[in-house]
């Protein structure tokens, strides 16, 4: 069972629905289906969405949720941070975010629901198998729906050859021809918007951090290899896998406002090592 708390803080009484809505940014579905459930009171009582609400109230909403994941005890994923609203994750490469057909009990959904066996499994970004880095999941529906807004992440790619200092693609992108999985630019795909800047360079590699101002399947993939600078290991898109096995893609720095405080919150995860060994061995 997920469970919020508010105090009420309004200079004049409004409708419950309202204040939830634009005082608190509960979103209109979890609100009817809190009202359907009867979640919703007010001050110990059973309440009513049109019921008014006055200074120094309190809120209370709860729904019961249920996981049905299968928990995976001998997962072991990093925990960047974490409070009562929403947990980060260093995702490893190697591990995709939610079971599939190949992928039962092996994922960090089975690694969240051991872990809280309670709760619904809410993912705000997802990371393909083999990208490594920050993901970021709520503990609660509003939580979820505040973080959809929020969520900014800077990537850190290796990609083969020499690139400008800093750049923006800015090329359409389209699922090719016969295939469900692979990605083109094509003049009728949907507008894709990537930014860039080399921070390091050597043994034939550029480093690169990057922005994406829109959040296409494989962008930055698909932009850098149409470029002529496929990323290290990514063989999909033309990228060789002598030096590393993987699309060296990693989410290394993520901000977001704190759904419980609205507090502005940074984390970062480091390089993994099979991306800095492609730049020396001194790289951290």
């Amino acid at each position: 069972m997920s469970r919020l708390v508010f105090t009420v803080d309004t200079d004049e009484p409004k409708q419950l629905k309202n204040y939830l809505r634009g005082n608190c940014g509960v979103s209109a579905g979890l609100i009817r289906r809190l009202k359907a459930t009867g979640g919703i009171t007010l001050n110990g009582e059973a309440a009513r969405t049109v019921d008014i609400v006055k200074n120094g109230d309190v809120i209370i909403l709860e729904q019961n949720e249920s996981c049905s994941i299968e928990p995976a005890e001998v997962l072991e994923v990093p925990v960047i941070f974490e409070n009562d609203a929403v947990i980060v994750f260093d995702k490893p490469y190697g591990m995709p975010v939610h079971p599939s057909a190949r992928h039962r009990n092996d994922t960090l959904a089975n690694f969240f629901a051991a872990r809280y066996p309670e709760m619904t499994f809410r993912v705000v970004n997802r990371l393909d198998k083999d990208t490594s880095g920050l993901c970021i999941a709520a503990k609660d529906a509003h939580s979820a729906n505040i973080l959809q807004s929020s969520v900014h992440k800077i990537y850190y790619a290796a990609v083969q050859g020499s690139t400008d200092v800093s750049g923006t693609i800015d090329a359409p992108i389209a699922r090719m021809n016969d295939s469900i999985i692979t990605r083109c630019v094509r003049a009728d795909g949907r507008k894709a918007v990537t930014h860039y800047r080399k921070i390091n360079e050597k043994n034939g590699f550029s480093l690169l951090e990057i922005e994406l101002e829109t959040g296409r399947t494989h962008q930055i993939r698909v932009h850098f290899s149409h470029l002529g600078y496929p990323l290290a290991g990514d063989d999909l898109y033309g990228g060789s896998r002598e030096k590393i096995t993987r699309q060296a893609l990693h989410c290394g720095r993520m901000t977001f406002v704190c759904p419980l405080t609205k507090e502005k919150i940074t984390v970062e995860a480091p390089l993994p090592a099979d991306i800095s060994e492609l730049f020396g061995k001194e790289m951290t």
